[in-house]
């Protein structure tokens, strides 16, 4: 009887730590029957040869081929589902026009389970092609389509995390699109809640319910306060937005005479297991509450750029102690490549250090101190995401969920076989598209 489930041999990239990557050069990797890494063995090791001896002409040994390398399974910590449908519109608009124009109306469209399915089948279809293995998700406010999508999520072997939105007060949202009234989001709140553990008793990757109040502004204070309770009770995650565009973060100044990060403290919405999406405009305060919460940043730098009025300084506030993640922010972000994000987020950050406004000098110009590189925004893709989620996650090392992309390197401008495997990973993070992705796999199971 095999000790292990599966096998692989190859090379791959993973996160040392958030500035270094550590290249595992022709590993084993010996997956247990639960999908986790049971041991990464190096060619040095004198376990090594007995191991590929024992498996290697067994039906659950897999080596890559040439030029094709291991890269852990994204982490995407902030996608609204149902806006797929609309993904690669009208992004000219400020944010509150958006949402009352394109995204209110399509959202009320998930009432319909026919119309949602169809939507949130090809979603999830797409976003394992481009190799985001685990997805924070925000649904709508229908229980029955959200709880819809977790169910697609188990059958396709992807790790969800979903949330029924909150949104119930009646003078920020429209009549058409809404909770009834703050008692009847909090009881289906519980009831999606209990429906998503008892799916999870039966899912192997992992499907878990999410507290989703949508922001402060399309809550009522009553909501606010029960999702707290609710979140306390079953030990969930949570998500919102906050402070992301000069809009929202005004809004709340306004309503409670503080940012939003100590307003949904208050409410009880900032602890370990909460990812806070955007965070544009944290002051040194809320950064420090984050910390010492445990709250996580997801940190979408494309839809920041149409959405968010600024540039978020994310390595200043990863350097006080803030866990951070990235997601693409579908449909607000136009793309659902987690690829695409992570380049973003350095060109924003070296535009944030740069400075745009060619009228001042360049030492007036920028942010000092506020670039990052490709190796960070890769772990914020990796290991940073699943720090964020709380889950043994994000990581090609022992003790983490056997979630992996296989990268065929063939079509990409490799032309010397002696280029350094770092120049190597470069081109992977910059250049690969998901066709270039031979395989995705997902606490040990195929997934692509």
């Amino acid at each position: 009887m095999n000790k292990y489930s599966r096998i692989f041999l190859g090379t791959a990239f993973t996160s040392q730590s958030e500035k270094e990557v550590k290249i595992l050069q022709d590993y084993l990797f010996c997956i247990d029957d639960h999908g986790m890494i049971e041991k990464a063995v190096a060619p040095a090791d004198p376990q090594y040869q007995t191991i590929l001896n024992e498996y290697k002409d067994k039906e659950c040994f897999h080596q890559l081929q040439d030029r094709e390398y291991l890269l852990p399974g994204f982490i995407d910590l902030h996608i609204h589902a149902p806006q797929w449908a609309q993904a690669g519109t009208a992004l000219d608009l400020p944010l509150n026009d958006w949402l009352h124009t394109y995204t209110f109306p399509l959202e009320a469209k998930f009432s319909d389970m026919a119309y949602a399915e169809k939507v949130y089948d090809d979603l999830i279809r797409t976003l394992l092609a481009n190799g985001t293995t685990t997805g924070l998700y925000f649904a709508t406010v229908h229980k029955e389509s959200s709880f819809r999508l977790a169910e697609i999520c188990a059958e396709k072997g992807q790790r969800g995390l979903v949330g029924k939105v909150v949104a119930d007060d009646p003078e920020q949202n429209p009549d058409y699109y809404r909770d009834k009234d703050a008692r009847t989001a909090l009881a289906e709140t519980e009831a999606f809640i209990l429906e998503v553990k008892e799916l999870a008793k039966t899912t192997k990757q992992g499907v878990y319910p999410v507290v989703t109040p949508r922001f402060i502004p399309s809550c009522s204070d009553e909501a606010l306060k029960g999702l707290g309770k609710l979140a306390e009770k079953y030990n969930t995650h949570i998500q919102s937005h906050c402070s992301e565009s000069d809009w929202e973060h005004g809004y709340v100044k306004e309503r409670f005479e503080k940012n939003d990060a100590f307003a949904l403290n208050d409410f009880g919405l900032l602890r370990e297991k909460s990812v806070m999406a955007h965070c544009i405009f944290l002051e040194d305060d809320d950064v420090a509450l984050f910390a010492e919460t445990g709250t996580a940043i997801g940190h979408c730098p494309l839809s920041n750029a149409y959405f968010a009025n600024s540039v978020i300084p994310i390595s200043r506030f990863h350097a006080k102690g803030v866990d951070v993640g990235l997601g693409t922010d579908i449909s607000a972000g136009a793309t659902p490549s987690i690829y695409d994000n992570a380049k973003q987020a350095v060109v924003s950050s070296r535009m944030l250090e740069d400075g745009v406004d060619t009228s001042l000098s360049p030492e007036k110009r920028g942010v000092s101190d506020s670039r990052i590189t490709i190796n960070e925004a890769f772990y914020f893709a990796t290991a940073g995401g699943g720090e964020s989620l709380s889950l043994p996650i994000g990581r090609l090392d022992e003790g983490y969920a056997w979630d992996a992309q296989i990268i065929d390197t063939t079509k990409l401008p490799i032309f010397d076989n002696s280029e350094p495997l770092s120049d190597i990973f470069q081109k992977i993070l910059y250049l690969v598209k998901a066709e270039n992705i031979k395989q995705v796999w997902v606490q040990g199971e195929r997934v692509k």
